[in-house]
């Protein structure tokens, strides 16, 4: 075989397995949505609900926090409010027990374990048929409890995930990107709970059936791995897109790549312990789900580079991928030119999307690595901008 068909064969592999990941998977997904799309029994039913605050030095959001949740209208002899703060050292625990008199629990881990540790503290205390787990940061719409605990009355569902909804108002280059990205993925979770089951749930508004809750380890990235702990026990995980939480996005890329790096990296952890769950003839559509979105996702930095170098090299020889190249070379440059006018100040508009889309790349590059060198995140520094 000639090294121009070699490179040939490796520029039209990886630019299909990008395609595949951002378009075909998508597409398969909506198709089995469609021809196998499993309803779920919801009903209007009210479950005993310890709602579950996970917090580390968030005194300036965790009284916003607790009356917003005073405020969802469920009703309060059944609604159990708890905080699990991971030894936090600033004035968020002095806050949280000014509410002891309206029954707010706090749970406190005396050293900093992290975030999912935090979670199964709160979860060993808790009296509450199903758990609802939430940040500090996360501003729940008023139905978003009840549009949760109604799935509860389909025996299938284990796992209900909300609709996390990003909000830029400094109207930054990484926020737009944030927004457009996770537009993006919530259109797919659609599919993919409808297809089967979610492979994972947004961190600040999910809930779970509290007999099926699984102890995860202090590492585990747990809104992740919670979908698949309830897969495991034969349950499914349904997207409900009107149990609305909004956040606000990081305002510096610095910022959203560190946080993205650091999920990343537990999400390989995660693969790895459970990769049994990557065998299509024991998870079935669930194990295809996993391949597609999380490890050929991940895998799309070597993709990118082996289109890149590929079409370079054969370049010399061809106008078409002299092209294919120039066009690659320049969406770079629009990404880098959109970091440098983000470290001005300025609002590179629509360069935010190459921007993000290279930020999301090379996040995944870098967890990927911290996951070799055997990096583990256990403990987390919530990354907040100033208001």
């Amino acid at each position: 075989m000639s090294s121009l068909l070699i490179g040939q064969v490796v520029f039209f592999a990886s630019v299909g397995l990008i395609l595949y990941v951002y378009f075909g998977y998508p597409l398969l997904m909506f198709v089995l949505a469609r021809l196998t799309s499993s309803t779920v029994a919801r009903a209007e039913i009210e479950p005993t609900v310890s709602f579950i605050i996970t917090a580390f030095n968030e005194e300036r959001d965790i009284r916003k926090k607790l009356e917003n949740t005073f405020a969802l209208g469920y009703p309060s002899d059944k609604l159990e409010i708890i905080v699990a703060s991971d030894a936090s050292t600033d004035g968020t625990e002095t806050i949280v027990r000014e509410f002891a008199g309206r029954g707010v629990k706090l749970v406190r881990q005396t050293q900093r374990r992290g975030k999912t540790a935090a979670q199964n503290l709160a979860v060993e205390h808790a009296a509450g048929e199903i758990l609802v787990f939430s940040d500090a940061t996360s501003k729940y719409e008023r139905n978003a409890v009840r549009e949760l605990t109604a799935n509860f009355a389909d025996r299938s569902v284990g796992c209900v995930a909300g609709k996390l909804v990003y909000s830029d108002p400094a109207g930054t280059i990484v926020g737009s990107g944030a927004r457009s990205y996770w537009s993006y993925e919530s259109m797919l979770k659609e599919s993919e709970s409808r297809a089967c089951s979610l492979i994972g749930v947004s961190g600040c508004i999910y809930a779970v059936r509290r007999a099926n809750y699984v102890p995860m380890y202090p590492e585990a990235c747990s809104d992740f791995l919670i979908a698949t702990l309830i897969y495991k026990q034969g349950l499914r995980t349904v997207y409900v897109p009107g149990a609305v939480c909004a956040e606000e996005t990081n305002r510096e890329s610095g910022k959203e790549m560190k946080m993205r790096v650091r999920v990343i990296s537990q999400t390989f952890t995660d693969l790895w312990r459970n990769r049994e769950m990557l065998n299509p003839f024991r998870a079935g559509i669930y194990a295809v789900q996993l391949l597609s979105h999380k490890v050929l996702r991940y895998s799309v930095p070597i993709f990118l580079t082996a289109a890149l170098v590929s079409s370079g090299l054969l370049a010399f020889d061809s106008t078409f991928f002299l092209l294919v190249f120039a066009v690659q070379a320049c969406f770079y440059g629009l990404a880098a030119a959109a970091w440098v006018l983000e470290r001005a100040g300025i609002n590179g508009g629509p360069l935010s999307v190459p921007l993000y889309f290279v930020l999301a790349n090379v996040a995944s590059a870098a967890g990927f690595f911290q996951f070799l060198r055997g990096e583990r995140y256990a403990a987390w520094e919530p990354i907040r901008d100033p208001r």
